[in-house]
C-alpha cells in the first residue's frame, strides 16, 4: 500500500473549497492553493497546495475558468487512490492580471465634476418638469397665510433635505458609512459582477467544450 510519512494514501481525505474569484500575476502557472482552501493530511497538504492547475498563456486571456473536474482529475493522476470531497460552488474564475495601477487623480476629478452637474442638471429638469416652483409657493403660503414669489428660505431648506436624504439612502458620507449594512450602489455592483462572472463562466465552458469537440 502506498504511503507518505506512514500515512496510506488510500486512507486519505482531501477537503476542497473553491472561492469565487482569485488572481494571479502574469507569467506565474496557477496552483491549487491560489484557487481554493484545502484540508487534507499533513503529509499530503503541502503537496496539494503546489499542484499546477494551469500554466495560462497569452491566448487564454486574462480570464482563466477553473473547474471542479479539472482539480479531480490532476489529483487523481498523482494520487489514485485519495478521497476527494468538494464543498461550495464547482467552479471559479482567475484573474491574470498585473499589480493594480495608482488610480489618476485628473481623471478621477474629471469624472467627479461630470457626474455632479450632470446629477444636478438631471434634477433640476426633473423639478422643472412637475412643476416644483408652483408646488413650493403653495406650501409657502399655506404655511406663512401670505403668498411669496421667491421662497428661497423654502428651496434652500428643501436642497439641503436632498443632500441629507440621498447621504442618508446610499448610508455613506465620503469613507464613512452609518452602519455595516450595503449601500444600495454596493448591493448593484455585487449583483453586476455576479453576472459578469455567470457570464463569462458559460462563454469559458463554450469555449472548452469547442476544444473538446476539435481534439475528437
Amino acid at each position: 500500500m502506498a504511503t507518505v510519512d506512514g500515512i496510506p494514501e488510500s486512507g486519505s481525505t482531501c477537503y476542497i473549497r473553491l472561492r469565487k474569484q482569485s488572481s494571479v500575476k502574469p507569467g506565474h502557472p496557477i496552483r491549487l492553493q491560489d484557487v481554493a482552501e484545502v484540508i487534507a493530511d499533513d503529509a499530503w497538504h503541502a503537496k496539494l497546495k503546489e499542484i499546477v492547475l494551469k500554466d495560462p498563456k497569452p491566448s487564454d486571456g486574462n480570464v482563466v475558468l477553473i473547474d471542479m473536474m479539472q482539480i479531480t482529475r490532476l489529483i487523481k493522476a498523482i494520487y489514485p487512490k485519495m478521497t476527494i470531497e468538494c464543498f461550495g460552488q464547482p467552479h471559479t474564475l482567475v484573474e491574470v492580471a498585473a499589480t493594480v495601477k495608482k488610480p489618476n487623480v485628473a481623471l478621477i476629478v474629471l469624472v467627479w465634476l461630470l457626474l455632479f452637474f450632470g446629477s444636478g442638471l438631471a434634477i433640476m429638469n426633473f423639478h422643472a418638469d412637475v412643476s416644483m416652483l408652483p408646488v413650493h409657493k403653495r406650501i409657502v403660503e399655506l404655511l406663512t397665510g401670505r403668498k411669496d414669489a421667491n421662497p428661497f428660505w423654502f428651496q434652500a431648506c428643501y436642497s439641503i433635505g436632498i443632500g441629507l436624504g440621498m447621504v442618508v439612502f446610499f448610508n455613506h458620507f465620503f469613507r464613512k458609512k452609518f452602519n455595516e449594512e450595503p449601500t444600495p450602489l454596493e448591493v448593484e455592483m455585487f449583483l453586476y459582477q455576479e453576472n459578469l462572472n455567470q457570464y463569462m463562466i458559460t462563454e469559458e465552458y463554450k469555449r472548452l467544450r469547442k476544444e473538446d469537440l476539435k481534439r475528437e
